[in-house]
């Protein structure tokens, strides 16, 4: 690393952080991105409904959106490992909750409000904020590829490890297993102190205040344009997540085929978020988010049109599996691009907020439409036609800083 990207003294060499962020990705996305596991056997022995289970995790999802942005500011501000820290304690109370939930109230305080909470203090943004003020402008695009791989990494690795617990432990106990193991991001943290002030990379960085940064942000055209895309891609791959697991149950399909879908989107998820990192580099990021949604709507078209196999399922997950966190990485290095690194937990907070808004429809949509018309059916079309829209609004995007005067040295 240049001296233009070493970090304040004390803090951590850059490649050392970017190794414990990755960490802190692959713990905190893979128990939430196994949750669709548990429904089946959750709802069996307690009696409750699809929809108690899809509002608890659209409730997750919910709070995840709302406080990404505030773990974002605070990080900004104090400091991203003490933020992390809160998250590996939140996310664990939620899952221990979620394990002896007595009523679907307690479900949603468990599953929806902690685990929400737990993921936004210890989610991409956080993370991959932390990344981007400690490598060169030329080197965001890949480092969050990486960081969005090791996310990848998590679904990939927690689906078939969530299925076993539960086949040999039963739900709740596997939850409970899952909840201690969230105790190892507060470790990892450490590597990732420091605040948006401690970073080399703020030279060139006009001094604001946070007001004046979220105006600025609100007046621009590609930031508005970017937010409101980004959130199809919840809506998307929220759906899927949370109910792919019994939409393959209900095709008649052995468990088996439920985790080596989620396996598959896992797995090559990590191909897909580290390719887009480098294609995000030397290409037209806008554009490239572009034909990504417009790729995810190809493959859920194709899929409900053909018969529903396991061999069609594989392929399925396979393709959407390269396209699922592929948006991440691009989305990011916009925001740091347009605006720089001293607000970016915030800013790419707020972007965020968007694509959880679209993950809460999805999930509710899925379980509540699936009750009133006993298919899921409508949500894969509405996916896709979202898709189409979310690739018209990337189109026009603007990949540069937004225009402002420097304050003299």
């Amino acid at each position: 690393m240049s001296a233009t990207t070493s970090t304040a003294k004390g803090a951590t060499a850059p490649w050392i952080a970017i190794a414990a962020g990755c960490a802190i990705a692959l713990l905190t996305f893979g128990p939430r991105s196994a949750i669709g596991f548990f429904q089946i056997p959750m709802l069996a022995e307690h009696g409750w409904s699809r929809e108690d289970f899809a509002i608890a995790i659209a409730i997750q999802n919910l709070f995840w959106g709302a406080g990404q942005p505030i773990f974002g500011a605070i990080a900004d501000r104090f400091g991203t490992g003490r933020v992390l820290i809160l998250s590996g304690f939140l996310y664990a109370a939620g899952l221990g909750v979620t394990a002896i939930a007595p009523t679907p109230f307690w479900l949603t305080i468990g599953s929806g409000v902690l685990v929400g909470l737990g993921v936004a203090a210890g989610s991409f943004g956080i993370v991959l904020a932390a990344f981007a003020r400690r490598v060169s402008p030329e080197q965001r695009s890949f480092v969050f590829g990486l960081g969005t791989a090791a996310g990848s990494a998590g679904m990939f690795l927690f689906a078939p490890l969530s299925q076993a617990l539960i086949d040999s432990y039963g739900w709740s106990d596997s939850l409970l297993i899952l909840s201690a193991m969230m105790l190892l991001v507060p470790l990892f943290a450490y590597a990732l102190r420091g605040n948006s002030r401690t970073s080399g990379n703020l030279q060139a960085e006009v001094e604001q205040t946070m007001g004046a940064a979220l105006r600025e942000a609100f007046a621009t055209k590609s930031y508005l344009l970017l937010t409101t895309g980004f959130f199809v891609c919840g809506f998307q791959v929220a759906f899927i997540t949370a109910h792919f697991p019994a939409y393959i149950a209900d095709l008649g399909m052995a468990p088996v085929w439920a985790v080596t879908a989620l396996s598959l989107i896992g797995f090559f998820n990590i191909i897909g978020s580290i390719g887009s990192g480098l294609i995000g580099q030397r290409y037209s990021k806008p554009h490239f988010l572009a034909l990504i949604y417009i790729g995810r709507s190809i493959a859920v078209t194709i899929f409900l049109l053909t018969p529903q196999t396991p061999a069609t399922v594989v392929v399925f997950s396979t393709v959407m599996g390269l396209l699922w966190l592929s948006t991440v990485p691009p989305t990011n290095a916009l925001v740091a691009i347009m605006f720089g690194t001293r607000y970016l937990g915030l800013l790419g907070g707020l972007v965020f907020l968007s694509h959880q808004i679209g993950s809460f429809l999805g999930v509710w949509l899925g379980g509540y439409l699936y009750v009133a018309m006993g298919s899921y059916d409508p949500v894969w079309w509405l996916g896709v036609i979202l898709g189409l829209i979310a690739a018209v609004v990337h189109w026009p995007i603007r990949e540069a800083p937004v225009e402002r005067e420097l304050l003299p040295a």
